[in-house]
């Protein structure tokens, strides 16, 4: 069950870390990136966020989540970790078409990943979203931008 994580929490943030820490280790190699900035924010970076988290949780620990930041123009998904040990089973789908639901009258969905991340960029692809645009970052990895747009009726 997905529910609202209180990143505000001293408990919650530091679970949050801490997946952070495992999801983004796996990342970063497959990126090839050293001083990975997912892998630099500390766990007061979470306290201190306006984001929305929303994850699953499992004998107490936190074992996928969501961020979602609001934008002038729709949503964007800055973040989207699962405990590797969870892998294959379908948890970053049911993020997404958690995230997607739950603010569905927003016509635009943004996310952001490493040109190299295939698993991430191909879930993307499975839920509506094209490709906007690729960049490179001050760090050493090549992004894509990826957009979902919905028409309101």
């Amino acid at each position: 069950m997905i529910e609202r994580l209180d990143n505000k929490s001293l408990s919650i943030s530091g679970k949050l870390y801490s997946l952070w820490q495992e999801s983004y280790l796996v990342e970063a190699e497959i990126l090839k990136a050293v001083k990975f900035p997912p892998l630099q924010r500390k766990c007061q970076g979470f306290i201190d966020s306006n984001s929305e988290f929303y994850g699953a949780i499992e004998n107490d620990e936190i074992i996928s989540a969501i961020e979602i930041v609001g934008l002038e123009e729709g949503r964007h998904i800055q973040s989207l970790v699962v405990h590797p040990n969870h892998f294959k089973k379908g948890l970053a789908s049911k993020l997404i078409k958690y995230a997607l639901i739950k603010y569905e009258f927003e016509s635009v969905f943004t996310v952001e990943t490493g040109l190299d991340n295939i698993p991430a960029i191909s879930l993307y692809l499975k839920h509506g979203f094209v490709e906007q645009t690729q960049f490179d970052t001050d760090h050493g990895v090549r992004k894509i931008r990826l957009i979902l747009t919905r028409i309101k009726n």
